[in-house]
């Protein structure tokens, strides 16, 4: 794994990594790997590079140190009251956590440790999660009188249903990786220490697929979020002829037949 030559964060926050076709995003804000003005403006501007780069597939998300996957905003940006304020670092949530979500490749989130507000919608902008075991996953903005603003309430409800979306955010309950698993909040746990090689060891399966497909099909999976079913149908077969347009089609199919593994040109 080397650090990235071709991509930069801009912000000592935000810490990149490449291994062949996986971007590794380390969140490093000592001491709880918090979110700021400084991280949040940089991580769309980061994705955008990523997204431009055909040799990206995947993208693994993840905190520095043993015990934070990230806690969140700092809780002090919010101490004067301002509403300006306010609106400003909302809109940089918002911004930044849409791009992750919007993010062309595949993206996982290991979840090294604490994963509180902000840091668990940051979990939620991925497509997939790992806990390890030690993991606890809250949004408790309103036991500090607000409310999740990067996509909480609508994410988590998607996930895991409206009765635990509630009590999570209206009850204020924490739930440790075991509960996570069980409610479909994550799709995996593992032992404490293991999740960045889980999810490395994905990214690695996720290399065994064409990236034309995984973007188009991760596009079809997010709009049944909102499209009727019937209108998606025709949207996912003129997807499907839409890949003929592509390189990646006729190698897979022709190594399928060759009996060879594909090396996909993500063209």
């Amino acid at each position: 794994m080397t650090i990235s030559s071709r991509h930069s964060s801009g912000t000592s926050k935000l810490k990149l990594e490449i291994m062949g076709h996986t971007a590794l995003l380390t969140i490093d804000n000592p001491s709880a790997n918090t979110w700021d003005f400084e991280s949040l403006g940089a991580l769309p501007k980061l994705i955008t590079s990523l997204n431009a780069d055909a040799e990206i597939w995947s993208l693994v998300v993840t905190g520095a140190g043993p015990k934070f996957f990230s806690a969140g905003a700092d809780l002090k940006i919010f101490k004067d009251g301002d509403k300006a304020h306010a609106r400003s670092m909302a809109r940089l949530f918002g911004a930044a956590f849409e791009a992750l979500t919007n993010f062309r490749g595949v993206s996982i989130a290991a979840i090294n440790g604490y994963a509180m507000g902000g840091g668990l919608e940051c979990a939620l902008a991925c497509d997939l999660r790992i806990a390890e075991a030690h993991a606890q996953l809250a949004l408790p903005e309103a036991s500090v009188g607000l409310l999740p603003c990067a996509g909480g309430t609508q994410m988590l409800s998607w996930l895991v249903g409206e009765g635990w979306a509630k009590r999570m955010i209206l009850c204020g309950e924490r739930v440790d990786a075991e509960t996570a698993l069980r409610i479909k909040l994550v799709e995996e746990v593992v032992p404490t220490g293991q999740g960045k090689s889980k999810a490395l060891e994905w990214a690695l399966k996720i290399e065994a697929q064409s990236p034309s497909s995984l973007a188009l099909s991760k596009r079809l999976i997010q709009a049944a979020r909102e499209r009727p079913m019937a209108g998606a149908w025709s949207q996912e077969r003129e997807s499907f002829v839409d890949l003929f347009d592509r390189a990646d089609q006729k190698e897979g199919v022709n190594a399928f037949l060759e009996k060879r593994k594909p090396v996909w040109k993500n063209a």
